[in-house]
């Protein structure tokens, strides 16, 4: 049994309050939980229906067919040209022809590449003297760092401090002398800001992730090839993850004018709903606060091109847990040897939400990119296990008397459970005292049986939730 040292610091940040209020609910920055969602583990997805507000949609919004065509033919020959794969496992188990386009397999391991080369390859020769500037999360930069060494032009790229390994020695990799890091922020907004402020200073051109019709255009050309590659079929169903909204703007925009029929659907985590929230609110809205662990869609305000576009042809954008999205990169992996970051799973995430209409369909899903860190595997193995109702972790409050501690393990454990995390300190001058515990259980019922034991000794106790600030100390 082992706690990290985060984890052990939270034992500072518990009172008997915390343990002794159980009407005291948690909030976070769009929700507020009841007592039966703060017991369950397994979370249903929230769905916007978008077509209640776009009836009938506003082609005008739309990206020109031409402009991303034109894309199309600048890129093309710069890009990998990713495949649409047809998952026999995927299609097996909904009942539908369910395709793979391969994004993972791009050259910088996401489809960022995409708009960053339509941008940059459309700065005028004479402008080029100048600096870009960008800020990303990891997969814009890296994009940016590529074609910027490519066509020789100097850049200076601004991260949050919290960018994974991988994504940050990706970009100096790509860059190499003609790319500057600033490591500011601990999000992509935070970050946004400060880069744009020096851009202005310093006279740079800036691009942008996500809100440029230029980065829009090229990524749109994903859908130019998922509709070659699937030209014999009908594609009834699209989705495609949603951070700032730039990716699925651009298939959307082609979509809607050359394949009105297929249905459109946006994906995003639910602990970052920015595109959700303006949708839901008709404007585009800055969040307080977001969950950065889908760091390739931590955004706490989608762009307004993006906004415009989708808020114009969407059918339905849907919030996926993030413990879901866990659960979804561990069975990519294990079944089909893919392994995908957290944005990249978002979209086959989706498919449990829409089992029953997709049944009988053909169905794309985007997997936007591969830029994970392995050393982040341990967490996302826990939220998924946390979010399948497998692994539990809570603030148990022990008696303090001899025993307590063994008690709780004879009499409220079953011969299958296991405790896989335990920080306890005996306080003799209290009655009472917390112990933070972490258990795994065989299947999502036997929980049920150690809080009826709990509850028969009289042992009260708080469940953590992922979306409570003091769970990211476990992280």
């Amino acid at each position: 049994m082992s706690i990290s040292k985060k984890a052990h610091s939270t034992l500072n940040l518990v009172n008997n309050d915390l343990l002794e209020t159980p009407d005291k609910k948690p909030t976070n920055h769009h929700a507020i939980k009841s007592n039966k969602q703060e017991e369950s583990a397994i979370k249903e997805p929230m769905v916007v229906d978008v077509s209640t507000y776009n009836h009938p949609p506003n082609l005008q919004k739309l990206i020109p067919v031409s402009h991303i065509f034109g894309a199309y033919k600048r890129v093309k020959n710069v890009i990998t040209r990713t495949p649409t794969q047809k998952s026999m496992k995927l299609s097996e188990y909904f009942g539908a022809n369910v395709y793979i386009k391969r994004e993972d397999l791009q050259i910088v391991r996401s489809y960022k590449l995409r708009g960053a080369y339509n941008k940059i390859i459309s700065i005028p020769e004479s402008e080029r003297h100048r600096t870009v500037f960008c800020s990303s999360a990891g997969n814009h930069a890296q994009g940016v760092a590529y074609v910027c060494n490519l066509l020789k032009i100097n850049c200076v790229i601004y991260m949050p401090t919290n960018t994974p390994s991988i994504k940050f020695n990706a970009v100096k990799s790509w860059g190499k002398q003609y790319v500057q890091i600033e490591l500011v922020g601990d999000t992509f907004d935070e970050s946004f800001k400060a880069s744009k402020e020096r851009c202005n200073n310093e006279n740079g051109i800036y691009v942008h992730a996500f809100d440029d019709e230029k980065i829009v255009e090229g990524q749109g050309t994903i859908a130019v090839e998922i509709l070659e590659d699937i030209p014999e079929d009908q594609i009834d169903f699209v989705f495609f993850p949603v951070g700032g909204g730039g990716c699925g703007a651009g298939i959307s925009s082609y979509f809607k004018q050359v394949h009105p029929e297929t249905i459109l659907i946006g994906v995003e985590p639910e602990g970052s709903p920015s595109m959700y929230e303006a949708i839901k609110q008709q404007k585009v809205v800055e969040l307080e606060t977001i969950n950065t662990f889908v760091d390739g869609a931590a955004i706490k305000k989608s762009g307004a091109i993006p906004f415009e576009i989708l808020n114009s042809v969407l059918k339905d954008i849907i919030l996926i847990p993030e413990g879901h999205v866990c659960t979804t990169m561990m069975k990519l992996f294990n079944e089909e040897g893919i392994l995908v970051e957290p944005a990249g799973a978002l979209a086959i995430a989706a498919l449990d939400r829409f089992k029953d209409e997709i049944r009988g369909k053909t169905v794309v899903c985007l997997i936007s990119g591969s830029n994970n860190d392995l050393g982040r595997m341990t967490d996302i193995r826990m939220l998924s296990e946390i979010q399948q109702g497998l692994q539990y972790y809570m603030f148990v409050n022990f008696f303090q008397k001899p025993g307590a501690l063994k008690q709780f393990i004879i009499q409220c454990l079953g011969p299958t459970d296991e405790i896989t995390n335990l920080e306890y300190t005996r306080k003799n001058n209290r009655e009472k005292g917390p112990a933070l515990v972490g258990v795994k259980v065989k299947k999502p019922q036997d929980f049920e049986a150690i809080k009826n034991k709990m509850e028969e000794l009289k042992i009260t106790h708080r469940i953590l939730q992922p979306n409570q600030e003091i769970f990211k100390m476990l992280l």
